[in-house]
């Protein structure tokens, strides 16, 4: 739970339970009376805190799934990396996922540290116009293993959120790990009070990574976070000489296509496989630009349009509303 102390005891019911302070198991537990008071049920200041350092950031996007190893990580970059395509435009990615933070490797930054300043955090620089900032920069080497519970996890992505010099920007990406557990909570929480866009939803096309993101999706409902649409990563493999499609991975119960009908849900698209994606994650290159011509980048270019064009429409929708 994300409401629950590092130094709790087992079956804490959490700092914002009507048993805080009160049940057996907060017996003898250092947070007993400051819980019991209720204190506790008061909302984050980091809260407000956060509202007002993003009330800068025009376009808030989360990148989701409820299944590992669907390329949520791999999206979210050339998102980022799309976006900035655009020189007027100002785009950060950042990377919550903070126990597998592949972000630096796939931006081409590895190695690369994170300064402080009067003003905060700097993150590190793609281009002119695309910051980054991933736990990765804040160890000693890629292979460092984060062995932290909730509680740390979730003041680190506090810290990204507040402490982070992000400046003014018309685009924020933020990568997340896989699931709907505390980093997912954290997230939805600490940019409850910035007016989210949305998140775009990835999966791929067999069944046992869809019953997963069927999960995602029905955490976005109940914390009331809009979906932007649905991404099918790993869509056929496009042959690089014959142009056939082949089904790697064969959509036996229809695919993100019949699961978005079913859920009455955008499909955004459908982005085949290609090794050189995996290959320009590797070098830390844009495959946009490394292979501007291939059916994946044609696929990812009009998925990018129409996140813009729901961030636009949603803007508007905003405006007017107020």
């Amino acid at each position: 739970m994300a409401d629950v102390p590092e130094n709790a005891p087992e079956h804490c019911p959490g700092t914002s339970s009507e048993q805080a302070g009160k049940s057996a198991s907060c017996q003898g537990c250092p947070n007993q009376q400051l819980c019991a008071s209720g204190a506790t049920k008061a909302p984050d200041p980091a809260i407000a805190e956060i509202g007002e350092k993003l009330s800068v950031v025009k376009h808030k996007i989360l990148v989701l799934s409820g299944k590992g190893g669907v390329g949520k990580s791999t999206f979210s970059a050339h998102l980022a990396h799309a976006l900035a395509s655009d020189s007027t435009k100002e785009v950060a990615l950042l990377d919550v996922d903070i126990c597998g933070p592949s972000i630096p490797r796939i931006m081409g930054l590895e190695g690369e540290q994170v300064h402080q300043s009067g003003s905060g955090w700097s993150p590190v620089y793609v281009d002119d116009n695309l910051a980054v900032m991933s736990i990765g920069f804040l160890l000693s080497g890629p292979d460092d293993a984060v062995i932290w519970r909730g509680p740390k996890k979730n003041g680190m992505i506090k810290q990204f959120l507040r402490d982070v010099d992000w400046g003014e920007l018309d685009y924020l990406v933020i990568d997340t790990p896989p699931g709907t557990s505390d980093e997912h909570l954290s997230i939805v929480q600490y940019l409850g009070s910035t007016n989210v866009d949305g998140a775009v939803i990835i999966t791929t096309p067999q069944e046992v990574s869809l019953q997963d993101v069927r999960k995602e999706i029905r955490f976005c409902q109940k914390v009331k976070l809009p979906i932007i649409g649905v991404v099918e990563n790993m869509s056929g493999f496009v042959c690089p000489k014959c142009k056939n499609t082949s089904q790697i991975f064969a959509p036996t119960t229809g695919g993100a296509e019949k699961m978005c009908a079913d859920l009455n849900l955008p499909l955004l698209g459908k982005v085949p496989l290609d090794p050189r994606i995996g290959r320009s994650c590797d070098e830390g290159k844009s495959f946009l630009n490394e292979v501007p011509d291939s059916p994946a980048a044609e696929v990812y270019r009009r998925i990018v349009q129409s996140v813009q064009d729901y961030c636009s429409n949603r803007a508007t929708d905003v405006q007017n509303a107020t």
